[in-house]
């Protein structure tokens, strides 16, 4: 079956060409798959690094009809997946999903998020919050896959996931609205809009998502409000500040194996920052303040016909920190880039009884400062066909003391329109309160789990920029890591895990007419290890035609062996088809129509065993812009 999908995209694909081909002979735009540039924060020039980089575009966001971020990262970025339980929502605590790895590795929030630069994870269990990754007002993501340590420290271990909200770039005011409606009654609205006055820009948007889910008591609704201001005080010195806050409530009705009753979570989650930056002819950089804050309520639920638990969960967790970097250019084809990083993170958690609230039982807090200072140096030789890059970070914990993170690598430029890369890396993730501090297995000594890197890539454009095709071959040795284990017949969190994996990944873009644009990524993993969620294979493709005013997409998403929790190390396979229409209206105010139908061969599969995910679903809507 799944072969047979992915070759009528290609197939569709190929009769498309030849139908287009006598309508436009010579293609007058290029496609956009350029190298990425990083803008929050400018910690480096990025197209110097000898990383593994996918940006995923507005344009492609906008084109997918999702309003979370997650499906989209799962489509465009080649080795990188996020598990799902369920239509709507990724909930927290137990049998939660939303869990991304990359190569493999992520488990235990080892792929760090950031919004514009800020670090995003919860100052207690260390992990990060998908629900809260919205697509409204983003302008694109920036994906490292492989260590980002170098330049963001902890949990950027098998990579980094950079969200780059949408700035005003030009004079006067620029907005749009969006409403959906479909499956299980579910609506979702999303309102933003920009205004820029001379020196000074401001974005707001806001979005509401609620859903009553496929499965009795999995409701699901979200609220998400974002605030950001820019001022350019001259040519040489610019500031602003965000504020982005996510409320949510979800239900979980268990697995099929084990259900549950009255089980719910209510989050909310803030961040918000100030930068100062600075541009010169031989320097540039900045400041950056941030704080990451949240606020949790778990009712852990019960298994049906037993009594519910006379208490709810709560957490109150922070991370904040100061982050400083400048960035010289002391002779030709050089840079050397260097920062210091401060982090203040912990929290507080507690019960509270459900008849007497001022009850408060299993109280305790804690929290951890880190300190890190990094230098990273490159250089262009041979008119830049040849680029050195070399760095070094160190990192000094509260609780774990110095750890050192090198980086080095080089870029090889062919010809203007390929170059290769190579690099190795080490990236590193601290103990978080939990395994430090919270309940049996805690243990105060744990040092940060870590892993080498080695990875080797290459990336071509032919046919004037309208065809991309490339690769990358890595190697990763994963060491310390925390695990659970008897001592002394009690357990108790040790250093004591390690995994190899390996593997490659392919990539290719290509724009046959100005209607139709055919791209597909592939990624292949073995690992020594039997890691959840983390497939074997993953193939995706994708075929957009863009006759006049309307929009069409058909894509494929094909799985192969993945564990997902099942007895007896039981492995998934599945294939998704999906398909993408949209009318746009030329008025004053135009007015897009579309409609998003997801697993139209109705495709019954898991992701985490006992979580049956739906069916054919559809989705309509309208959407303004002004």
């Amino acid at each position: 079956m799944r072969l047979k999908l992915t070759c009528l995209l290609l197939l569709l694909c190929s009769g498309l060409q030849s139908v287009l081909a006598e309508d436009d002979d010579t293609l007058r735009d290029t496609i956009d798959i350029g190298e990425v540039v990083v803008t929050a924060p400018l910690k480096t020039n990025p197209d110097l690094l000898p990383l593994n980089v996918t940006q995923v575009t507005s344009k492609e966001i906008e084109q997918s009809g999702e309003s979370s971020l997650m499906p989209v990262l799962v489509s465009k970025v080649p080795g990188l997946f996020v598990t799902e339980r369920g239509f709507a929502g990724y909930g927290v605590s137990g049998g939660s999903a939303g869990a991304v790895n990359i190569r493999g590795v992520g488990q235990g929030n080892k792929v760090l998020f950031l919004i514009d630069g800020q670090p995003q994870w919860a100052g207690v269990f260390g992990h990060a919050l998908s629900d809260t990754y919205v697509a409204n007002g983003v302008d694109r993501i920036e994906v490292v896959k492989g260590p980002s340590s170098l330049l963001y420290g902890s949990n950027a271990m098998g990579g980094s996931v950079n969200i780059v909200t949408h700035r005003q770039k030009r004079d006067g005011v620029t907005g749009r609205a969006r409403a959906m409606f479909g499956s299980f009654t579910t609506q979702k609205f999303a309102l933003s809009t920009g205004i820029k006055k001379n020196k000074v820009s401001a974005t707001v948007s806001g979005q509401l998502d609620r859903s009553n889910g496929y499965r009795a008591n999995s409701d699901f609704w979200l609220a998400n409000e974002f605030v950001q201001i820019n001022y350019a005080a001259s040519s040489r010195w610019s500031t602003g500040g965000t504020l982005d806050m996510t409320q949510s409530r979800a239900e979980n009705p268990g697995t099929l194996q084990d259900p549950l009753e009255n089980m719910w979570t209510k989050i909310f989650r803030g961040t918000g920052s100030v930068y100062l930056k600075n541009k010169y002819e031989k320097a540039d950089g900045g400041v950056q303040a941030y704080i990451n804050w949240g606020r949790h309520k778990v009712d852990d639920g019960n298994t049906p016909g037993t009594t519910p638990k006379d208490y709810i969960f709560n957490t109150a967790d922070y991370n904040m920190g100061v982050t400083a970097y400048e960035n010289l250019y002391l002779w030709r084809d050089n840079t050397l880039s260097a920062g210091i990083d401060f982090q203040h993170w912990g929290g507080h958690i507690w019960n509270i009884g459900k008849e007497d609230p001022s009850v408060r039982t299993a109280e305790a807090a804690h929290h951890v400062n880190e300190i890190a200072g990094y230098v990273m140096m490159q250089q262009g030789l041979i008119d830049n066909i040849l680029n050195l890059n070399a760095g070094v970070r160190l990192q000094h914990g509260s609780v774990y003391g110095n750890v050192w993170v090198p980086q080095a690598g080089f870029i090889v430029r062919p010809s203007s329109s390929s170059h290769i890369k190579a690099s190795f890396s080490k990236g590193f993730r601290s103990p978080n309160i939990r395994e430090l501090y919270l309940y049996q297995p805690a243990n105060p000594d744990l040092k940060p789990e870590y892993m080498l890197n080695y990875e080797l890539s290459y990336k071509q454009y032919l046919l004037s920029g309208n065809l991309m095709f490339g690769g990358a071959l890595y190697f990763i040795d994963g060491k310390n890591m925390i695990q659970t284990v008897r001592v002394d017949g009690r357990p108790r969190n040790e250093n004591t895990g390690a995994f190899i994996n390996k593997g490659f990944e392919l990539e290719g873009v290509y724009r046959i007419s100005p209607r139709v644009t055919l791209s597909a990524n592939y990624s292949y993993l073995h690992t020594n290890a039997q890691t959840l969620y983390a497939p074997k294979n993953k193939l995706n493709a994708e075929v957009n035609y863009t006759p006049g005013d309307f929009s069409f997409t058909v894509d494929e998403t094909s799985i192969w062996s993945m564990y997902n929790g099942a007895p007896e190390s039981g492995k998934e396979s599945y294939t998704l088809l999906n398909f993408r229409g949209a009318y746009t209206l030329q008025a004053k105010v135009p007015v897009t129509f579309s409609v998003k139908v997801d697993n139209i061969t109705n495709k019954h599969y898991q992701i985490i065993y006992g979580c049956p995910m739906p069916g054919t679903t559809i989705m309509g809507g309208v959407e303004f812009k002004f």
